[in-house]
């Protein structure tokens, strides 16, 4: 809301709100839950200029170059002591100026960049493949572009991967909405619906133990945080997928890349899992649930044995057998 007001990055690892880790608990009794998180790098707004060191834009900007997607938070809420730098709350101006200044920066990090990128590619090919993409790429973001509508082949996005451009992420758009305004729908930008969020709602829910909230929930007609929402959908624009594990220790939510198979699911554990993998004793959430656990699951006969070749399914609940 106030642009350039902190010098420093805010980073917070949210947890993502899972109700099946509440219902395998139920089961198993562990002596911890476990759910899965995100990391979120919270930079202060940008304006005009961002791009070029207004305001300290630059080192903003850097702190998010290496993160796997943008969240762009976009003003909706009307509340006239907050001013605007711009003068006035219009959400397609300043989703263009977003636009702009993301643009503005990759072209800042392309013309730094092609020096270095000319004399490499004296060296091999693929140097002078990249080099000769950079320039094209260049030419194409002059324009207004973002390097992420270029038709890039899969051998290109390779090539251009270690210059973390900014505009090759994809983007979630956050409406920063009024407090009454979180249960409706935003006005689009440009075809697009922005998730509604009041941050000032999640910044009292955050203070709030569950029950506090729960009654806050219901005192503003809410039926979830927000924050919840954007957790969610982060996973979906990622393509994230949940398993489970569940025993008397813990019962626990893993995070993968949907097609992820076995053998690579077991290393996010630890990586003696990945590197010994033998089999995934292995059943549906579903499964689980209705058979209630291990033990009525073997006697159903629905406890399934999984090799190497297994492509997990988002809420498999799995044990890994190994040997190292």
């Amino acid at each position: 809301m106030y642009p350039f007001a902190s010098v420093e990055a805010n980073v917070g690892v949210v947890e993502v709100f899972d109700s099946r880790l509440l219902e395998l608990a139920e089961i198993v009794h562990p002596q911890k839950i476990v759910p899965a998180t995100v990391e979120f790098v919270d930079i202060a707004g940008l304006a005009r200029g961002s791009s070029f060191g207004e305001g300290l834009g630059n080192q903003f900007l850097a702190r998010i170059r290496e993160t796997d997607a943008l969240v762009e938070v976009i003003r909706y809420f009307t509340d006239s002591e907050v001013v605007h730098v711009d003068g006035s709350v219009d959400p397609q101006r300043d989703n263009e100026t977003l636009a702009t200044e993301l643009v503005l920066a990759d072209l800042g990090t392309i013309e730094r960049a092609l020096p270095r990128l000319a004399k490499e590619a004296k060296k091999t090919k693929p140097d002078a493949a990249k080099y000769e993409l950079a320039m094209r790429l260049q030419a194409w973001m002059d324009d207004g572009n973002t390097a992420r509508s270029f038709d890039f082949s899969d051998e290109e996005l390779a090539l251009v991967y270690d210059l973390h451009l900014l505009t090759m992420k994809p983007v979630l758009l956050v409406a920063n909405v009024d407090e009454d305004k979180t249960e409706e729908t935003p006005l689009p930008i440009n075809g697009i619906y922005p998730i509604p969020i009041s941050a000032k709602v999640e910044s009292e829910i955050a203070q709030m133990d569950p029950d506090e909230a729960k009654e806050f929930f219901e005192m503003l007609g809410i039926k979830e945080s927000g924050l919840i929402r954007l957790v969610q959908a982060a996973y979906q624009l990622l393509g994230l997928m949940s398993f489970f594990t569940a025993g008397e220790q813990e019962v626990r939510a893993w995070t993968v890349p949907i097609g992820v198979k076995a053998p690579a699911a077991a290393g996010v554990i630890h990586s003696d899992f990945e590197r010994g993998f033998i089999k995934a004793e292995t059943a549906s959430f579903a499964d689980y649930i209705s058979y209630g656990g291990e033990a009525g699951l073997k006697a159903a006969g629905k406890l399934r044995q999984e090799g190497k070749d297994y492509v997990v399914n988002e809420g498999d609940v799995m044990h890994f057998k190994f040997n190292v």
